[in-house]
């Protein structure tokens, strides 16, 4: 009896074994059976402006599902086109990070049709002590004199993008470098003022949030508001226009006075006898 129920569980134990054995080896084939295709991805880290060539790409395996949308499945697909922005090694080459057809490679394939680039020049200060990299957008500020010809600083672009800084168009933000020139993308209009301001004043680069898309409204800083609330302020002459008390002087003559007329004398000689002698008068 003991033997029947041992032999029972046995042969119980030996079903559910295979049974479990089946499962898993029909995942494990499902698994193995994913569907793949291949993708041009780029092989080493590729700078904006970087001519794709055999030796930036490779093909990888990616699963057909998930095959992002613009990407390309053969390298010859990818012949004289240019790269419009930086890639990572094993990131796929997409449609979106190309620049148009026709580029022929460097700076000018990374600009955005309708803009055009500027550099300025730039000292270790104005360019934010290196840390501004291509990629960044930053804000530029001028410093000059108003109409009155009084010190003012003011904010005269905002969230521009830096295409190169001196002649690397390439992004590294772990290795800051000081640089005497910055390029910068711009419209038309924006190259306009910022050529003015470089003129008439000196620039500086504010570094700002990469999201960060709100504009600002800015009268600028002068002077007086460095001043505003400090003992220096107050004892600052009165403003161009305002009414100061008027100080009436009053002019006195004083007629000096005249001297009293002197008297007149006169002389007169009295003889008595053999004596002669002298009397004034006043006449």
């Amino acid at each position: 009896m003991r033997n029947t129920r041992a032999l029972i569980m046995l042969g119980i134990s030996i079903l559910v074994a295979a049974v479990a054995v089946y499962f898993a080896s029909d995942w494990l084939s499902k698994q193995g059976d994913i569907a793949t295709a291949k993708v041009v991805v780029a092989k080493t880290e590729v700078a904006p402006g970087t001519p794709v060539t055999p030796e930036v790409i490779s093909l990888a395996d990616w699963p057909r599902a998930s095959v992002p949308k613009g990407a390309f499945s053969e390298a010859a697909q990818l012949k004289d086109r240019v790269i419009s922005t930086g890639l990572s090694a094993g990131e796929p080459i997409l449609e979106s990070k190309l620049a148009p057809v026709g580029s022929k490679g460097g700076l000018s394939a990374v600009i955005t049709p309708g803009k055009r680039a500027l550099t300025v020049k730039v000292n270790e200060i104005v360019g934010v002590a290196g840390f501004t990299l291509p990629g960044n957008f930053v804000d530029i500020m001028v410093n000059t004199q108003d109409d009155r010809g009084n010190p003012i600083s003011k904010i005269v672009l905002e969230k521009i993008l830096v295409l190169a800084v001196a002649q690397e168009a390439e992004r590294d933000p772990t290795k800051p470098k000081v640089v005497n020139a910055v390029t910068m993308e711009l419209t038309p209009e924006e190259a306009e003022k910022l050529d003015l301001a470089r003129s008439i004043g000196s620039l500086s680069l504010v570094l700002r949030n990469q999201l960060d898309s709100e504009d600002l409204t800015s009268g600028g800083a002068r002077k007086k508001d460095l001043l505003a609330g400090s003992d220096i302020a107050s004892q600052q002459p009165a403003a161009a226009g305002a009414t100061q008390p008027k100080v009436v002087v009053k002019r006195i003559y004083v007629r000096p006075k005249t001297a009293a007329p002197k008297a007149e004398t006169g002389k007169i000689e009295v003889i008595k006898g053999l004596t002669r002698t002298e009397v004034e008068f006043k006449e």
